[in-house]
């Protein structure tokens, strides 16, 4: 199989249905493509109606292209990323793995256009995020949630209104910006750094403003990273945890208990803002994000020093700081769910608190006159208690 017939396949992959985000090649079905969340099946000429092991290995073999450390770490840690570029038409994140001794391969899809505030509708938060100066920005949820797109936009907002040098951190590189206010420097794991705490210490003497790390995944890089927002940098990455309370926990359960006291005072002073979302099915196809946003006062602060307890939880906290653009997801989706864009059945299954968004989607039910329950009219039994005739 050569590059051409490669290049050929992925583009008939594209094109076959729209919104397409995810390729899908793995031994015993056909090429696959994920679209709106749903994964399908693509019809080429010839038809392959399930790939082979040999089939599967050559893709992959080209993929790599002959990459000595790709294929070493494939060979060692059973999976390796590297990205791919089909010329004028897309550019791939690409994994792959090997199952039950086969390799399979998913790939990615990078927009080659560098989103803005506006076409994601992204919350008015995200405004305030890209007028910060130092400290940390935390962007979590799932993979594949939108968390890369989420940052790309907040670069983006950056790289229109400040003369500021900006140093990436990827694995790999998605987004390529352009230099316009802002100076970029945008470097790939394994062609231009090793892990990340190390491109990371390697950064902190390249005189950047604005440093994003692709992902915090181990104690050092977090490390690093602390002592980067401590010296007056902006650092912005990435976790997958689910919500804020979580991602404080994911973060001190890298560190030992006797560090934990030191870590809880870093984190207060340096954590700026926690994004964490999900994506929900829209209504008439398609995805829409939902976002939980926390920022920084006195209580975040507070409860991240000494922990969540009763009257004193990430939730209640963010619920009181609707005022400065703060939401809970459960809000959140209340709101998408008064603007037509998710059913109710969705908005249950993705809430934090099912209580919560059911009250707050039957209050909305309410403004608009609909019914808010299924039982009929309620009359009282009179009958009740009282013996009848046998005759």
């Amino acid at each position: 199989m050569k590059k051409q017939e490669i290049d050929y396949i992925l583009s008939r992959m594209l094109d076959a249905y729209g919104n397409v985000s995810d390729l899908n090649i793995t031994v015993g079905k056909p090429f696959q493509v994920e679209s709106s969340g749903q994964l399908t099946g693509v019809d080429l000429d010839p038809p392959v109606a399930e790939l082979t092991p040999f089939q599967t290995e050559i893709f992959a073999l080209n993929l790599i292209n002959q990459d000595r450390r790709l294929t070493e770490t494939l060979l060692a840690e059973g999976s390796c990323d590297s990205s791919y570029s089909l010329p004028g038409k897309a550019r791939f994140r690409v994994n792959i793995f090997s199952q039950r001794g086969n390799y399979s391969i998913v790939l990615r899809k990078l927009e080659t256009r560098i989103p803005t505030f506006e076409d994601m509708s992204l919350p008015e938060a995200f405004h305030k995020m890209a007028e910060e100066k130092n400290g940390i920005i935390l962007v979590t949820g799932a993979t594949g949630s939108g968390k890369s797109t989420s940052l790309a936009a907040l670069l983006n907002d950056i790289n229109d209104r400040k003369s500021i040098h900006i140093v990436t951190l990827e694995d790999p590189v998605e987004y390529v910006h352009p230099h316009r206010k802002a100076t970029f420097n945008q470097r790939e794991m394994g062609t231009d750094f090793d892990t990340f705490a190390n491109g990371l210490r390697a950064a902190l003497r390249q005189a950047p403003k604005v440093i994003l790390v692709g992902e915090m995944r181990d104690r050092e890089t977090v490390e690093i990273g602390l002592s980067a927002a401590e010296t007056g940098h902006l650092v912005l990455s990435t976790l997958h945890t689910v919500d804020a309370g979580q991602t404080i926990n994911r973060i001190l359960g890298m560190f030992s208990n006797e560090e934990e006291t030191q870590i809880r005072i870093r984190l207060a002073d340096t954590v700026r803002w926690i994004v964490c979302q999900r994506l929900l099915p829209r209504e008439g196809g398609g995805r829409v994000a939902a976002f939980e946003i926390m920022g920084s006062n006195l209580r975040t602060k507070d409860t991240i020093l000494h922990g969540e307890s009763e009257g004193k939880t990430f939730y209640e906290i963010i619920t009181a700081g609707k005022a400065f653009g703060w939401t809970t997801f459960d809000d959140y989706i209340v709101d998408l769910y008064e603007k037509g864009l998710i059913s109710e059945e969705t908005g249950k299954a993705y809430a934090s608190n099912k209580g919560n968004v059911g009250r707050g989607i039957d209050t909305v039910k309410s403004a608009k006159g609909e019914k808010t329950t299924d039982l009929g009219k309620l009359e009282v039994d009179k009958g009740y208690g009282k013996l009848k005739s046998r005759f």
